[in-house]
């Protein structure tokens, strides 16, 4: 665990220009969450990799944001991007891995910013027919004892409400699975991640907030909860980031207004999940591709 903080932490000094400020052990939302963080990535239309730290106090406060990797692809063609790993490469300096969708298509990505210079960068491309994808995120489960990461999974909702999951093993996507009824998903966010299971937090065009809880066996067989009737319709983006032992601090952005919201999720648990307010980010959220900076393993567990 040592090792993960000290990657955390030097993302955040060379591309955000503070220290991670820790999660509290608060399983619930309450005043104590003032110090969870949602480390927020983007991708700007020039094609830049863009850093903001977003600090849970009420109101939310942030740090000023930071581009760590300029020109990284071509401007305007990113539609789509996985949440991106974040370690120390050992040389004083930090490494970044995940996965973009530029058009129609999927592609790796990997790069390592030493002394503020950009090596490397968009690697693979892995395949075509993205166009029609709304979402896409990687779960990769490292339990407590284990010496590495011993499952990794990728998610993907197609605009017709078909979700997809694929087995990641040494680069190769494999076992595809998949089930539909999420046409009405408008964003998601994944806030569990256990050896079991996966679970993600939707909400839909009609305002309301759900989990979809996925456990890793096949066929694929996902259980879905209400946990909001209504009033989350206006956010196209949602970041999660662990937040004590069992809850999640949320960003919820509004691309239309360029605005977010930050919200103390307790431990999911339907219509009985504690959901705070902490409310609006004083900052301007315009770009047209969010994602999650985090620590290669590092859990969640918000249901």
């Amino acid at each position: 665990m040592a090792g993960r903080s000290r990657a955390i932490a030097m993302m955040s000094t060379a591309v955000l220009g503070v220290g991670l400020i820790p999660a509290t052990a608060s399983a619930t939302p309450s005043a104590s969450t003032a110090n969870c963080v949602v480390s927020t990535g983007s991708v700007t239309a020039g094609g830049d990799h863009r850093s903001q730290l977003v600090i849970s106090t009420s109101p939310p406060t942030v740090r000023p944001p930071t581009i760590g990797a300029p020109n990284l692809y071509a401007d305007g063609l990113a539609r789509l991007s996985s949440s991106f790993q974040v370690q120390d490469d050992g040389y004083g300096g930090y490494r970044a891995n995940g996965y973009v969708v530029l058009g129609d298509s999927l592609y790796g990505t990997g790069y390592t910013v030493m002394d503020g210079v950009l090596h490397g960068g968009l690697g693979p491309r892995i395949g075509g027919g993205w166009s029609t994808f709304t979402a896409l995120e990687e779960a990769e489960y490292q339990g407590p004892t284990d010496p590495g990461v011993t499952r990794t999974n990728m998610y993907a909702l197609r605009n017709d409400g078909v979700l997809f999951r694929w087995t990641v093993d040494r680069g190769v996507w494999r076992n595809k699975v998949s089930a539909p009824g999420f046409a009405a998903v408008k964003s998601m966010v994944l806030i569990s991640k256990t050896k079991t299971y996966d679970t993600f937090l939707a909400n839909t065009r009609g305002g309301a907030l759900y989990t979809i809880h996925i456990p890793t066996t096949s066929p694929m067989k996902p259980v879905v909860k209400l946990v909001r009737r209504s009033t989350w319709q206006g956010f196209e983006a949602m970041l999660g980031q662990m937040c004590g032992r069992y809850g999640t601090v949320l960003l919820g952005i509004d691309k239309d207004t360029k605005t977010g919201y930050l919200y103390a999720v307790g431990h999911a648990n339907g219509l009985a999940t504690v959901i705070q307010g902490l409310g609006k980010v004083p900052a301007s959220f315009g770009d047209p591709v969010y994602f999650r900076w985090k620590d290669w393993g590092a859990p969640l567990f918000g249901e």
